[in-house]
């Protein structure tokens, strides 16, 4: 039976995360090693059922038993209840159990009024024939939230407007992805715009020597920087300026040696802030050249009409990116503050939920990478687990927050929103969209979906009104 109320997703981080609801079938429990509960939020009832309703429980499931056992000597359905009882004690017993706790938790909780969010942990049972049913339900509930105040919380709409110089570094890398490189034919000296080919030896200058009795000490026999058919562009914004000026004006087959300094802050750490001597042959001059901005280079990219019409698709692509980036930082923003403005528990059913799905996205982040089941097992997931707890608690109550609001604002998902999420599903899953339907509704995923949904727009509706 579900009692559970899920809180699934939200996207806080940039990723999904789910709180399902949970089947509190009443069987075993009492079995498994119980799970933590946050004290402030666990309640436990006691239930009973009378002796004569667990009379009735057990004769019901004898009488199905005697129906189906096939004992040799006895004709089907004529086995006496009294062999049942005794060959078939241990199952019996049972499903007594199951059927009686289940359906005795179920309305004890529609009697109190009680919505659990976790799996019961059932104690101090006693359940005999003749003797009434007793058992003890530990198990933890929603937080009460006052959200009081919560269309106060300030939050800020980012300027997004799309810089001049934002367009040329994107145009100019599009224009450089479909360059081509050729090599200079006629016997000249590079200049600025050409990209030398080059083969080089480096290596790297000692900058502190200390003189002892054996002579130097800490001098390192570094590994020599080495390169075949490098290409250099002169002039670039990127190539060191020892480069530019030691290759400007040279030509192919000269050797030349010249010393190159790195800034502390050059993306290879091992040349960061170090000297190195290069001994450097040109082999080559090329040219890169770049496609005219035709109509005919247009019309190769996309369905462009001209080359006027990409730009102008370009920068709007480029300006909604942009607002949608700082758009979404500027709410995530506003959700930290509501974090910060409301202090409640939060149930360790969903904290450790989502500590689950984190766990689960990065582990199949390392497998696309390509690390192996081994390398996997031999991870510590218990710092891993405790890693992922502060932003797992965060994400839980920016989502029973989102929760609040959303019934506060009214908010629901429309059928036609849902329609256009699974038709998205279907596309990017390849997957025909009823069947996804059927296997999302049989799953109880359909549910999540339009949680998570609704979650979503809260958080942008939310945004707009604070925003202005």
């Amino acid at each position: 039976m579900t009692t559970g109320q899920g809180a699934t997703g939200h996207t806080h981080d940039g990723h999904e995360h789910d709180h399902d609801g949970h089947e509190h079938d009443g069987h075993e429990h009492h079995h498994h090693a119980a799970p933590t509960l946050n004290p402030e939020l666990t309640r436990s009832i006691e239930v009973e059922a009378s002796v004569e309703d667990v009379a009735k429980a057990f004769q019901q499931v004898t009488k199905r038993y005697t129906k189906l056992a096939r004992i040799p000597g006895f004709r089907a359905g004529k086995v006496p209840p009294s062999l049942i009882k005794s060959r078939f004690a241990k199952e019996v017993r049972q499903e007594v159990l199951e059927s009686l706790v289940s359906e005795r938790f179920r309305k004890a909780l529609e009697e109190q009024k009680i919505q659990p969010v976790s799996q019961p942990q059932i104690s101090e049972l006693l359940l005999a024939e003749g003797a009434p049913l007793k058992f003890k339900a530990t198990f933890e509930v929603l937080p009460e939230i006052n959200i009081d105040g919560y269309d106060t919380v300030k939050a800020e709409r980012p300027d997004a407007k799309l810089e001049e110089g934002e367009f040329e570094v994107e145009l100019a890398n599009v224009l450089d992805h479909h360059a081509t490189v050729e090599p200079v034919e006629e016997d000249r000296a590079i200049t600025d715009g050409d990209w030398a080919e080059i083969g080089f030896t480096g290596k790297l200058q000692e900058l502190a020597q200390v003189v002892g009795e054996d002579g130097l000490e800490n001098k390192s026999e570094s590994q020599p920087i080495t390169g075949e058919d490098v290409l250099i562009e002169i002039g670039g914004k990127n190539t060191l300026q020892a480069f530019n000026e030691a290759l400007r004006g040279a030509k192919v087959g000269q050797e030349l040696s010249f010393e190159a300094s790195y800034p502390a802050d050059f993306g290879d750490a091992r040349l960061a802030g170090q000297t190195v001597s290069y001994d450097v042959t040109v082999k080559a001059i090329k040219k890169k050249t770049f496609p005219e901005r035709d109509e005919e280079f247009a019309k190769q990219l996309g369905p462009y009409s001209d080359w006027n019409d990409f730009e102008t698709k370009l920068r709007e692509r480029l300006e909604n990116r942009k607002k949608e980036a700082l758009e979404s930082q500027a709410r995530d923003k506003m959700l930290d503050e509501l974090v910060t403005k409301y202090q409640f528990p939060v149930p360790e059913t969903f904290v450790q939920q989502q500590v689950d799905a984190r766990l689960e996205r990065g582990l199949r982040a390392l497998a696309q990478q390509g690390m192996s089941s081994d390398a996997m097992r031999q991870l510590d997931f218990g710092r891993l687990r405790e890693a992922q707890r502060d932003q797992a608690v965060t994400e839980v109550k920016v989502s029973l927050i989102l929760d609040k609001v959303a019934e506060r604002e009214h908010i629901e998902v429309t059928d036609e929103e849902m329609e256009r999420e699974l038709l998205m599903l279907s596309i990017q899953s390849r997957e025909p969209l009823e069947a996804l339907r059927k296997r999302l509704a049989e799953d109880g995923s359909l549910a999540r979906i339009r949680e998570q949904m609704r979650r979503e727009k809260t958080g942008t509706v939310l945004f707009d009104k604070l925003a202005g």
